[in-house]
């Protein structure tokens, strides 16, 4: 009676990791994992924070100000793309520019800043949530205590429309620079083994 052969014997984890793809890309992954010591991590947060707080007290400057000539034309608006549309329909050009510009460009430190406080705080949604939230604070504090302000909701929309072009302009680099991915995700780690484990057991053959 024929005797079925034995399963080859798995290989050792030493030789899976030995047998792994190695070159430019292996050798530039290693480096974007290894990335800058902590001491200059560190650095970099103080100043992002301190960047923030910066940016903080600008921005409470511009949107919390208190102006009582603009009450009989302000007026809250729950409606995503209304002031929009209403910016672009008036015949005042430079206003335009002003109003959608500089709600745009408001937004850009957030996503400049964030990706540089905290690997926490890095990626397209968290920048994108972190600006949501916080604008939506700002403009309800605007609605219910500051003299002629009103909740706007596309003034969030532009902030935060600002946020991911800083984020995906500069940010995402600058955040993967100082704060790079310690493990590879799991998408990008198993090719890479099964290709070993092939690669090993066509070594046993």
């Amino acid at each position: 009676m024929p005797v079925a052969p034995a399963p080859p014997p798995e290989p050792p984890r030493e030789a899976l990791r030995e047998a792994e793809p190695r070159g430019p890309v292996r050798e530039a992954e290693a480096e974007e994992r290894r990335g800058p010591g902590r001491a200059v991590r560190a650095l970099v947060a103080l100043v992002a924070l301190v960047g923030m707080v910066a940016f903080a007290i600008v921005l409470a400057k511009l949107t919390l100000n208190a102006s009582p000539a603009s009450v009989p034309l302000t007026h809250s608006n729950l409606t995503p793309g209304s002031s929009i549309r209403a910016y672009l329909e008036q015949p005042a050009f430079l206003e335009t520019v002003k109003q959608l510009g500089g709600n745009v460009l408001l937004g850009v430190p957030f996503g400049v800043l964030l990706p540089l406080f905290s690997r926490k705080t890095r990626g397209l949604v968290r920048v994108a949530l972190l600006t949501i939230v916080t604008m939506l604070l700002v403009e309800l504090v605007q609605g219910a205590l500051i003299t002629g302000r009103a909740f706007d909701i596309d003034d969030v929309l532009l902030n935060t429309t600002g946020a991911l072009l800083g984020y995906l302009l500069v940010g995402r680099r600058l955040g993967r620079a100082v704060h790079p991915r310690v493990r590879r995700r799991w998408w990008q780690r198993r090719p890479a083994r099964q290709k070993g484990s092939e690669q090993v057991l066509a070594t046993d053959r």
